[in-house]
């Protein structure tokens, strides 16, 4: 099971390894940047707060010069927006688009990394019927890139609100409101020639808020003591409200024949503070909510409909917003306070003490894991590993193959992250940290040794390399 890999560099064959034990799981989470206020730090003090936090991709809502030149170098994948407003001279000229990219763009891209350019925002939601202008100011947009030779590096797309969907219960019911066809089926057809991803906005906060006798708090949470909903169309079960309007698009797009197109989730979160009628925006709530969406995604779990897809998903809002309209919890979407302080604690890896070399996305309820014994024969690791992929019904997706937890590709990594699997799913007891001897039940957290391990195998395959000369 041990090979060498490819002579390279030893610095970059480290940094390879880091990058695959680090960066195991193939969904992102990251942060939506609303500026609709007047209290808020400026944008540089803003970029150092992201960094600090380690928040690797942000959205924001225009293409503000100053915001886009505080994320130059910081390794920070920005998504920028065409604002509604906007749409009608973009749609009209491309002279207009053209010069908007020269100005607002080229002058600070690569340096500021821009990866993604959203072409309206819930257009289906505003007073003004501006949907028309939608993909007529995206072909522009995408013309423009191209001519600059961007277009496969950043992407075009438009966010869209769940009400876009005329049904989305049951979610295999979920189909699209007829009404929106005209300027809808054009661009499912603009996204998949492009490979771009369709965008929505999704908030169990409001499906809870607005009918708390059909949709109870847990559900809206992922509470693991929630009631779980089945599907009678499919029968497939759902133990939260994020995957089910999630898998009512997803239903929607199979409805149109558009089963491939991959979904990005541009905004979702709870509310900190609201009015008295809004008993469920508190820091508790918003704290649950998102920590618990940023496990689920990152631990690549998918949908019932959808099991093991990757979603990218990002939290609204960074910023508590004073100047927003609307009920008291439309101005309390905020993971951080002006003065930079966090409203309450959020773990953005999703991770806990998850261990990192394996890759397998757990939180250690004891402060104990499950690993590979080091004493273990390849043979009885090999047997031990087939039977928790097999038997002991570990989801081993992730370590085959070109998939994400593939590196290291050791049998020892490989067994470690089944085991540790199987271990936290069966209560982290002794007996399911056995594996006839194979398994060690550790209290060190991998996190603090995964460095050791990967040099240890840099060691390893550098010893394997031939003198020069």
């Amino acid at each position: 099971m041990e090979r060498d890999l490819p002579v390279v560099p030893s610095l970059l064959l480290l940094l390879l390894l880091l990058h695959f034990a680090v960066d195991c799981n193939g969904s992102k989470v990251g942060v939506c940047y609303g500026r609709n206020a007047d209290d808020l730090p400026t944008p540089d003090k803003v970029a150092q707060l992201v960094q600090l936090h380690s928040i690797k991709y942000v959205r924001i809502y225009d293409s503000n010069i100053q915001v886009i030149k505080a994320f130059a170098n910081t390794g920070v994948e920005l998504m920028v927006g065409v604002p509604n407003s906007d749409l009608l001279p973009f749609s009209q000229y491309q002279s207009n688009v053209d010069t908007w990219l020269k100005n607002s763009i080229l002058p600070y891209y690569p340096a500021t990394m821009i990866t993604y350019i959203t072409v309206g925002a819930e257009v289906t939601e505003t007073r003004d019927n501006v949907s028309a202008l939608v993909v007529p100011a995206m072909v522009n947009v995408l013309a423009a890139l191209k001519k600059a030779g961007l277009h496969k590096r950043i992407k075009v797309s438009s966010t869209h609100s769940l009400g876009i969907l005329s049904r989305s219960f049951p979610p295999s019911a979920g189909a699209f409101d007829s009404k929106y066809a005209y300027f809808l089926k054009p661009m499912l057809e603009f996204l998949v020639e492009n490979q771009s991803p369709f965008m929505v906005d999704l908030y169990p906060y409001y499906a809870y808020r607005d009918s708390p006798s059909n949709v109870s708090l847990d559900y809206a949470l992922f509470s693991p003591s929630a009631s779980d909903v089945i599907d009678p169309n499919t029968g497939l079960v759902y133990t939260n409200m994020f995957d089910a309007q999630l898998d009512s698009i997803f239903f929607a797009l199979m409805a149109l024949n558009f089963r491939t197109l991959k979904i990005m989730v541009t905004e979702s979160g709870w509310p900190n503070k609201g009015a008295a009628k809004e008993t469920a925006a508190t820091p508790d709530d918003a704290q649950t909510y998102n920590t618990n969406l940023i496990r689920h995604v990152i631990n690549d779990a998918g949908t019932p409909a959808k099991p093991g897809e990757e979603i990218d998903v990002y939290i609204f809002s960074l910023f508590n917003e004073n100047r927003k309209p609307g009920l008291e919890s439309e101005r309390n979407w905020g993971l951080f306070y002006p003065d930079q302080t966090s409203v309450y604690s959020l773990d953005w890896t999703g991770r806990g003490n998850v261990d990192i070399v394996t890759g397998a996305n757990i939180t250690s309820s004891n402060g104990t894991w499950c690993v590979a014994s080091s004493n273990a024969s390849d043979a009885d690791l090999q047997n031990a590993l087939n039977w928790a992929c097999g038997s002991g019904n570990v989801d081993c997706s992730a370590i085959q193959p070109s998939q994400p937890c593939y590196q290291p590709d050791t049998l020892a990594s490989h067994a470690s992250y089944a085991f540790n699997g199987y271990y936290q799913q069966n209560g982290a007891t002794d007996v399911a940290c056995n594996f006839g001897g194979t398994g060690l039940k550790t209290t060190k957290d991998p996190i603090k040794w995964a460095p050791e391990i990967l040099l240890l195998r840099l060691r390893h395959q550098m010893q394997s390399i031939p003198p020069h000369g």
